[in-house]
């Protein structure tokens, strides 16, 4: 199946890491749909891509977050674009540091795991049966380093909820392991961000976009998790692209 048939759903598009994803889909001619409830960021997220390839980008405004939501997303998307070959799910966010277990509340524990754990649920069982059935298709959980360690004193809850998302995934690949979607996961050890705000260690969006991009094209691995590290690791996937 050519890139210009293959239509990417970017769950997350709008955000630091997905908007790199984005970009560099949109770049292999693949037509990229993302959502978000807010409309601002999706009108910056149009600004941010390439012009030549723009007129692929589908946005839509919605809330996956709720089983009603990603109900109604879902066919909002089929509406406009007919089907989906591939998902990436790059929900969440990327940093919390409201201080020690001890001082925080029910409420704010809730709002960290529905942001970082439930709306990955709820998406992918709303999203999941459009490609699960289907060898040539793809689904791909874009998660992070956090749930295995304290980041630093008063990221407990990040850890939390991080952690749920790594089990998750781990869950996945334990209760489907011969579906025939390519179900697949990239775990970033390190911090993401855009050019202009890199820090030592970071990784930048573009780069860790081509990664995943590539890796989705290829299609030729499942239900494997690709860890990445440091900048090495990234151009490691994109020379195994080359070979």
């Amino acid at each position: 199946m050519p890139n210009s048939d293959r239509v990417v759903l970017a769950l997350g598009g709008a955000g630091t890491v997905g908007s790199g994803i984005v970009k560099a889909f949109l770049d292999r001619g693949f037509k990229v749909v993302v959502i978000s409830r807010d409309a601002n960021r999706l009108e910056k997220l149009k600004g941010f891509v390439s012009a030549t390839s723009r007129e692929n980008l589908v946005t839509l405004v919605g809330n996956v977050g709720s089983e009603e939501g990603a109900e109604e997303v879902k066919q909002a998307v089929l509406k406009a674009v007919g089907k989906v070959t591939d998902v990436v799910s790059s929900l969440g966010f990327s940093w919390w540091q409201g201080g020690p277990p001890h001082t925080q509340t029910v409420k704010e524990l809730n709002w960290v795991l529905e942001t970082l754990i439930l709306s990955t649920f709820v998406s992918w069982k709303a999203f999941f049966p459009l490609v699960r059935d289907d060898p040539s298709c793809t689904y791909t959980f874009i998660t992070g380093g956090a749930g295995e360690k304290l980041l630093m004193p008063g990221t407990g809850f990040l850890t939390v909820g991080a952690a749920s998302a790594l089990a998750f995934c781990h869950v996945l690949r334990e209760e489907y392991p011969d579906v025939p979607c390519k179900l697949n996961q990239v775990k970033i050890n390190t911090g993401v961000a855009t050019p202009d705000h890199l820090a030592p260690g970071y990784l930048s969006h573009l780069d860790v976009g081509e990664a995943v991009a590539m890796l989705v094209e290829r299609k030729n691995t499942s239900h494997t998790v690709v860890n990445v590290n440091c900048l090495a690791d990234l151009k490691t996937i994109l020379m195994e692209n080359n070979m």
